[in-house]
């Protein structure tokens, strides 16, 4: 499997309305397509890929969104997180993003908007307002907001064995079935 693989399955043959849709049956076809690749990334394997921003792209989809994907409401969803985001930075460091559609920066950045760093999350914001499109930006000041209320998404703290605070449980009865 190279790069282009992973990007075509995102991108051309699925979009929005799989990416959010929360479905097991998009899971399986993810799992079914890419799970040996996805392994792969997890063990660091995929080095060969850095050498161009899309495929960059491709680990970074495969480490953030399809652990997601495969390891649902676990803690392994957000396992590879870091590593993701170290992508997602040296992606933007280079200034390798500026080689991306709209969209693929959209997977390019999510990384930084998965992390439960006020930091890293106002870098979030600021690369999301770069990329001038307003329901992506909506989403980012979303997550910024969730980490400057809580320090961190309540909605991972069963997945991750945390207690969740008085606050953290009024907050998420009020969001059930929403995003971040």
């Amino acid at each position: 499997m190279q790069p282009d693989d992973v990007i075509d399955f995102w991108f051309v043959e699925h979009g929005l309305e799989d990416w959010y849709a929360n479905d097991p049956e998009f899971d399986a076809r993810c799992a079914a397509r890419l799970g040996d690749v996805h392994e792969k990334a997890i063990r660091s394997e995929l080095w060969t890929w850095r050498e161009t921003a899309r495929g960059r792209l491709a680990e970074i989809i495969l480490l953030d969104q399809l652990s997601r994907q495969f390891n649902r409401e676990s803690a392994r969803a957000f396992a590879s997180d870091t590593m993701a985001l170290a992508l997602a930075q040296e992606i933007v460091s280079r200034g390798l993003d500026a080689e991306l559609s709209v969209d693929e920066r959209l997977f390019a950045y999510t990384p930084y908007q998965h992390s439960e760093s006020a930091v890293i999350q106002e870098e979030s914001v600021r690369l999301f307002k770069a990329l001038g499109h307003d329901d992506y930006l909506t989403y980012a000041l979303g997550h910024h907001d969730i980490i400057a209320r809580f320090g961190r998404f309540p909605l991972r703290n069963a997945a991750l064995g945390r207690p969740s605070t008085p606050e953290e449980l009024a907050y998420m009865k009020e969001r059930e079935g929403k995003a971040y």
